[in-house]
C-alpha cells in the first residue's frame, strides 16, 4: 500500500488522500461502508444506511470542546465505486467523499473532504492529521479481514 497526501501546500479549503491499496474495490466499499469495520478504522457509526438523504452519526469519546459526535447525511451512493456524506461537528461543516478506482493489482481509493473556510486552519490540520492516522488503520484492517 502506498498513501499520498495530495493536498496541495497552499490549500486551506480542501484535504486530498490517495491510497493505492492491494484489495479489490468490493473488500474496500465494505470497510468504507459496513458499520463493524466503519468502528475499527474510522470511528463508531450509528443508523447509517447507504440511502441518499439519510442522516447518520459518528459517535466517539468526547473531547473539550466538542461531544464527540458527527452528524453526517448521505449525499451520494454509487456502490461500489463512491460514496459522499456531509461530516457536521458544532465546529465545522464539511463533505467527505471516497472515490474507488478498480487497478491492476487492487484499488486506488480517494478521500477528499472539502468546505473548511479560512479561518479554521486549526481544523484543517486536525483533519489531516486524523485521515492520515485512520488510513494506517484502514491499511491493517484490510490486511487482517477476508
Amino acid at each position: 500500500m502506498t498513501s499520498f497526501d495530495r493536498t496541495a501546500p497552499s490549500q486551506t479549503e480542501t484535504i486530498a488522500f490517495e491510497f493505492d491499496l492491494r484489495h479489490p474495490p468490493e473488500k474496500v466499499w465494505r470497510a468504507l461502508t459496513e458499520p463493524a469495520l466503519l468502528a475499527e478504522w474510522l470511528l463508531p457509526v450509528i443508523d447509517l444506511e447507504l440511502v441518499p438523504g439519510r442522516e447518520f452519526t459518528y459517535k466517539t469519546q468526547p473531547y473539550p470542546g466538542w461531544d464527540g459526535i458527527v452528524n453526517c447525511r448521505v449525499l451520494e451512493v454509487d456502490a461500489p465505486r463512491r460514496i459522499s456524506y456531509t461530516w457536521a461537528v458544532p465546529f465545522l461543516d464539511t463533505v467527505v467523499t471516497f472515490t474507488l478506482q478498480p487497478t491492476e493489482g487492487g484499488t486506488l481509493l480517494r478521500l477528499v473532504q472539502t468546505g473548511f473556510k479560512e479561518e479554521q486552519k486549526r481544523e484543517f490540520g486536525g483533519a489531516r492529521y486524523g485521515w492520515n492516522m485512520m488510513g494506517g488503520k484502514l491499511v491493517d484492517l484490510l490486511e487482517k479481514t477476508a
